[in-house]
């Protein structure tokens, strides 16, 4: 008997295995280096956004460096330990259910996504970035599929996609596009990137 394969309904986070940071939350990951190489760019003591923000574990970095930061996740479990830490601002939101972008016009000293995309968000991300602020976004990149999850190219960046996201809107300052073998072998890209400040 053949068997019938259902449409996967869950989250694209969830989907691609890292299902609000609960890879992290499980496992005390620390930071990304990426984030940590960049993290002094932010302005300091300017309010930074942490996207997709799972266990927390960046927004705790720039908390402990001064940050107000605004976590933002459809599950904030992952955040419970630090629920009451001044400074934190936790923003329950489904960043996929077709609503309206949840932060209207906020802007941020530091926008940080790490290992999630859902690209109709692009623009709404980089449009988040104050004058003077800086973009750190890394996630999984075409050609991870060769390591595991995630594999679906719906949630794998093609060559210079960041780098398309950001023209014409910030300032390239760094870029990658690689395999890593640590934490676990993957393919990456990644941006640093900042919106020049206005004359």
């Amino acid at each position: 008997m053949a068997s019938i394969r259902r449409p996967d309904k869950r989250p694209a986070r969830e989907r691609a295995g890292t299902v609000s940071g609960a890879d992290d939350r499980e496992t005390r990951q620390p930071p990304s280096d990426w984030v940590r190489r960049f993290a002094g760019l932010v302005p300091a003591g300017g309010p930074v956004l942490d996207l997709a923000c799972g266990s927390g574990r960046h927004a705790r970095l720039f908390l402990a460096l001064g940050h107000p930061v605004t976590a933002l996740d459809r599950d904030l479990s992952g955040l419970a330990d630090i629920a009451g830490a001044g400074g934190l601002e936790a923003i329950a939101a489904d960043l996929e259910a077709g609503r309206p972008w949840p932060l209207g016009e906020r802007r941020f000293a530091g926008v940080v996504v790490v290992n999630y995309l859902h690209r109709p968000l692009f623009p709404a991300i980089v449009a988040a970035v104050a004058p003077g602020g800086v973009l750190i976004y890394e996630t999984f990149a075409v050609g991870n599929e060769r390591f595991g999850r995630p594999h679906n190219p719906d949630h794998l960046l093609r060559p210079d996609e960041l780098i398309a996201a950001v023209a014409g809107h910030l300032d390239v300052i760094a870029y990658e596009n690689l395999e890593l073998s640590e934490p676990r072998p993957a393919m990456v890209q990644r941006i640093a990137a900042a919106r020049p400040v206005a004359a």
